[in-house]
């Protein structure tokens, strides 16, 4: 299941704008062959059957004499899909020779649409009239500072395990491969043109936020030049991720050479799977194998932790499974797994909030989480490409996870011998050290706690660049001012010491805090009152702050004065602050 993306403000995982912290949003195959409609019943329920690889072809035979049908299967691992009406075929399996598990993946009937699914949606397209920033989150990793040493390289490919991804996004379609990408819902790969696309929001989302092209308009993603692949594994209508689709999807990644894959969800129907399950046991063998084939294909998997503000370490109670059917309250253990982050080898990202601080909504564990990353709380939202060529905020770990997946396939660009071990101990070896705030249940050292693991993850840092101090006289102004509701202030910085006039290249550095920067007209004001216009953002620009260096050609202008930055607040009930603000001659 999507982790429930949370509220930017809060909303229902999937939900567009301000959208509420979900507990996460929730290989070479062919298109599935077309069975009749017919040949589905009600009462047909989804099973993973496990063996070893040898004994695969006698456990098909076993399927097919017991009630069932082999829906798909994937010999390299041992692992059957199996469908069957049968109530006893799970039991009467579990006596037979050579069949090792036996796990129902569902508590509701498989939809008559596996048997001839029908395709996404393919959206109208608006244009934006949104110019590039660089935004909070990005700024926070510092991935505009990595695209200096890369954007990444379109000889790596990032698989996005998810809702689906809209490949026609002006944002996304520079990008996408198509060629790469499928559905996998209901466990077998269909490989028809737009399989893939979004039946949802959330995968798209993910998506820019990975990889959004820097082609000036909209948004930048992480690593924007790297390849993205779709591979919806969520099933239309109820957007549920089940185990037989999220196994489809690590072996379509490891059999087209994904180097990353991000995974904001839980495998459904159970929030955590319990060992002394026999169902919940299948399931987790079963994702198990199929993780552990992609990794030894060179994939890498990135997973969100989840959005319940749970200690995954100190686990007691599950009362939201099973989400297919009716949710009981169940007592759990630690030896109870959220699959696949909390599997061996996944890189288990927690939620940053905008600053130091944990997301309010994100779960947490000491020995659980790997490394942290921003993914949004309450205004502060991450701002990405949605389907139909629109842009807005979600909050979630499913936000925290791809910018982690961006930040490793960073990695892999600028280092394409490196395991999935090695990006592994990369990621978290580079990450900026996170002190647990004043909250008991953050345990653990600096270098690494419960909160944050071993720290928020440094695009600048793992890809081998470094902060580059300012080459010319350089001047700043940290005092706030305050930008109330339709209101002009300034801020200003006295220049002193600089012979003649300013450069053709002045940098202007702007730090401005504010919840809705489509309010905002921004110009710096020469000494000589001559005002120079940084940016108009447009009306509909919902996204929070603007962290960016514009390079303004004031070569006509005498350098030393008292400059200022002019910032006005064209609208109500948004409002900010000039955070800070700089000059470089």
């Amino acid at each position: 299941m999507l982790a429930p993306a949370v509220p930017a403000a809060a909303a229902p995982a999937g939900a567009d704008g301000t959208a509420p912290v979900a507990p996460r949003e929730r290989a070479a195959a062919q298109a599935p062959a077309a069975q009749p409609a017919g040949a589905w019943a009600a009462g047909t329920r989804a099973y993973l059957v496990i063996s070893t690889p040898a004994n695969v072809a006698a456990a098909k035979t076993a399927v097919t004499s017991n009630g069932g049908t082999v829906f798909a299967s994937y010999d390299a691992i041992g692992v059957i899909v199996a469908h069957s009406a049968s109530a006893t075929f799970a039991s009467t399996l579990r006596s037979v020779s050579g069949i090792q598990q036996v796990g129902a993946t569902r508590t509701s009937d498989v939809p008559a649409d596996a048997y001839n699914p029908a395709l996404p949606a393919n959206p109208a397209q608006s244009a934006t009239t949104l110019t590039e920033t660089n935004r909070w989150d990005m700024t926070r990793i510092k991935a505009d500072k990595a695209w200096a040493v890369t954007t990444g390289s379109p000889s790596v490919k990032v698989g996005v395990l998810d809702t689906g991804v809209d490949d026609q996004h002006q944002d996304i379609a520079p990008n996408f491969d198509a060629a790469d990408s499928a559905s996998c819902a209901y466990g077998k790969a269909d490989t028809r043109t737009g399989a893939w696309r979004d039946v949802d929001t959330h995968g798209t989302h993910v998506a820019g936020t990975i990889a959004a092209a820097k082609n000036g308009k909209g948004v930048i993603g992480v690593a924007p030049g790297v390849k993205l692949a779709s591979v919806r594994i969520a099933e239309p209508g109820t957007t549920l991720f089940f185990a037989e689709n999220t196994v489809c999807g690590f072996m379509w990644a490891g059999d087209h050479g994904f180097k990353v894959t991000n995974n904001s969800y839980y495998t459904d129907p159970w929030q955590f799977n319990c060992p002394d399950n026999l169902d919940q046991a299948a399931i987790i063998e079963g994702v198990r194998r199929a993780q552990e084939y992609a990794e030894s294909k060179g994939s890498l998997q990135v997973a969100a932790a989840g959005n319940s503000n749970m200690d995954l370490a100190d686990k007691k109670t599950d009362t939201e499974s099973p989400n297919d059917s009716t949710p009981v309250t169940r007592t759990i253990t630690n030896a109870c797994l959220d699959i696949p982050t909390e599997l061996p080898g996944v890189v288990t990202v927690s939620a940053m909030g905008n600053g130091d601080v944990k997301a309010s909504y994100s779960n947490f564990g000491r020995g659980v989480v790997d490394v942290s990353a921003p993914g949004g709380d309450g205004a502060s939202g991450v701002y990405s490409t949605l389907p139909g060529g629109k842009y807005g905020n979600k909050n979630g770990t499913s936000m925290a996870s791809p910018h982690v997946t961006g930040v490793a396939a960073l990695i892999a660009s600028a280092n394409p011998a490196l395991t999935p071990a090695d990006i592994r101990a990369r990621l978290s070896g580079d990450a900026t050290d996170t002190a647990c705030p004043s909250d008991a249940r953050c345990t653990g050292t600096t270098t690494n706690n419960s909160f944050f693991g071993e720290g928020q993850v440094d695009a600048l840092k793992a890809v081998g660049g470094t902060t580059t101090p300012p080459t010319g006289k350089y001047f700043e102004n940290t005092a706030d001012v305050a930008v109330p509701d339709n209101t002009t202030v300034e801020s200003p910085i006295t220049v002193s010491g600089v012979t003649g006039n300013a450069p053709a290249a002045l940098k202007v550095g702007v730090d401005i805090k504010h919840t809705y920067r489509g309010d905002l007209v921004v110009s710096l004001v020469a000494p000589d009152g001559t005002v120079y216009l940084l940016e108009d953002f447009a009306n509909s620009d919902s996204a929070d702050d603007v962290a960016k260096t514009y390079t303004v050609n004031a070569s006509s202008e005498a350098a030393n004065g008292t400059w200022k930055l002019r910032v006005q607040d064209v609208a109500t009930q948004d409002t900010g602050k000039i955070d800070a603000w700089n000059l470089t001659f």
